[in-house]
């Protein structure tokens, strides 16, 4: 039902993933994909995350493979962490020339913009496991984070949205849809569920299906995403990397 042809979330070993940038192109090569980006963990992700010195290697490396291959495309991205209550990410002005996509999403272990983000977005979105019926408010909050970080940054995907935070997706869909951003459903997560991919759809937002690879075997992996988008009967024109979608944005 669905060829897809890109996979925009992959990890290597500069953040925590188990294989290099070659070995992820290589896999993705292997496995017909026309397009892959590397996107390892924001700057403020807690032992995990990317350092700014890494990025001007990274960027080289890219931009020599691809002069060396002619058969898929190589793009670097990144993906930043929500910081804060109001909307901050990770990221710097400055380091934004490096990026060809920017992908965000929301993560625990990340260093908060100040004490009181860590005290009422960190440790009591944290908290709330322990008691779901706090969550209304905490939920409101969460969203409206969600939607100053697209309203302020350049960002193109949110990662995994529902996974690990509790959000609107349908509040979050409407903005997203406005914005051009894409809401992924994850390979590795499951998230978004098959009933919040069709809530994006009737929004009018997009989709995408990516493999968040932390291993170059997992790269290109998409079946847990596809049953998602196949339970949710998501038409292929609403999947950024679906043949469908690029044959009619061409």
């Amino acid at each position: 039902m669905y060829n897809i042809v890109a996979d925009y979330h992959t990890h290597t070993t500069y953040s925590h993933g188990k294989g290099t940038i070659l070995q992820n192109v290589q896999a993705a090569r292997k496995r017909g994909l026309k397009r892959i980006a590397i996107t390892d963990h924001g700057f403020g992700h807690i032992g995990f995350g990317v350092t700014r010195k890494n990025i001007k290697k990274m960027r080289e490396e890219i931009d020599k493979l691809n002069n060396d291959f002619d058969d898929i495309e190589i793009l670097l991205g990144v993906e930043s962490n929500l910081t804060s209550l109001d909307g901050e990410i990770d990221l710097l002005e400055d380091d934004l020339h490096y990026f060809d996509i920017i992908l965000m999403g929301f993560h625990r272990a990340v260093m908060p913009d100040s004490l009181k983000d860590g005290w009422n977005f960190f440790t009591k979105n944290a908290l709330s496991l322990a008691c779901p019926s706090a969550n209304e408010k905490l939920r409101y909050n969460n969203t409206l984070a969600m939607i100053r970080a697209i309203e302020k940054h350049p960002i193109d995907i949110i990662t995994h949205p529902g996974a690990k935070i509790n959000i609107d997706t349908k509040e979050l869909a409407k903005v997203a849809a406005k914005r051009n951003v894409v809401l992924e459903i994850n390979g590795g997560h499951g998230f978004l569920t098959a009933e919040y991919a069709k809530i994006v759809v009737r929004e009018g937002g997009l989709l995408v299906i990516n493999s968040d690879a932390h291993r170059p075997d997992d790269v290109g992996e998409f079946s847990k995403g596809i049953d998602i988008a196949a339970a949710a009967q998501v038409p292929p024109e609403f999947i950024i990397n679906t043949e469908e979608y690029l044959a009619l944005n061409k």
